[in-house]
């Protein structure tokens, strides 16, 4: 598809004066609203098992319910564990209370998300676009419908693979 510029090819949505969603402010979550911050984030809003004031405070994180943080946030980063309480806790609910403008990031496990309701959302523009690292199962079988989508990026589970970091892994195994 790269042809000629086009003034709007390729373009999406700035984090500059955005409002992030961060559900799960634990050592992930912590360490990308560190590197998000510099971005010119405006507001911060987490939500997870309880305020974590400590930890929020680095970046004047506000502590909020999931539907808030669904409903204001211009990103939502999910970097919770997966528990009974948060699997598929991202469903055709929480995806109806964002906003159309909305990118959706999950950095967790696959089953945090109901797939089939992300699927729904990212086809009908229910919400902008979505970029996974992680999915149920993985790999996703080669057909499966988020796969044809032009607004969902998906990478196959890597954001450990570096050198550096498999290396520490191997050593604390």
């Amino acid at each position: 598809g790269w042809t000629t510029w086009k003034p709007l090819w390729m373009c999406g949505y700035g984090l500059s004066d955005s409002t992030v969603g961060i559900i799960g402010l634990g050592r992930i979550g912590q360490a990308i609203a560190r590197r998000l911050k510099p971005f010119g984030v405006k507001k911060f809003l987490y939500t997870g098992s309880g305020p974590k004031p400590e930890s929020a405070a680095e970046f004047d994180a506000e502590f909020v319910p999931l539907t808030r943080l669904a409903e204001e946030s211009d990103f939502i980063v999910v970097t919770c564990a997966l528990t009974p309480a948060t699997q598929g806790m991202c469903n055709k609910a929480f995806f109806g209370r964002m906003k159309k403008t909305s990118v959706f990031v999950n950095t967790s496990r696959g089953a945090v998300v109901n797939q089939d309701d992300l699927y729904n959302a990212l086809a009908h523009g229910q919400i902008a676009a979505a970029g996974l690292d992680v999915t149920t199962p993985e790999p996703l079988p080669t057909d499966h419908p988020l796969l044809s989508l032009k607004n969902c990026v998906i990478l196959p589970h890597v954001g450990s693979a570096t050198y550096a970091t498999r290396s520490t892994m191997a050593v604390l195994a």
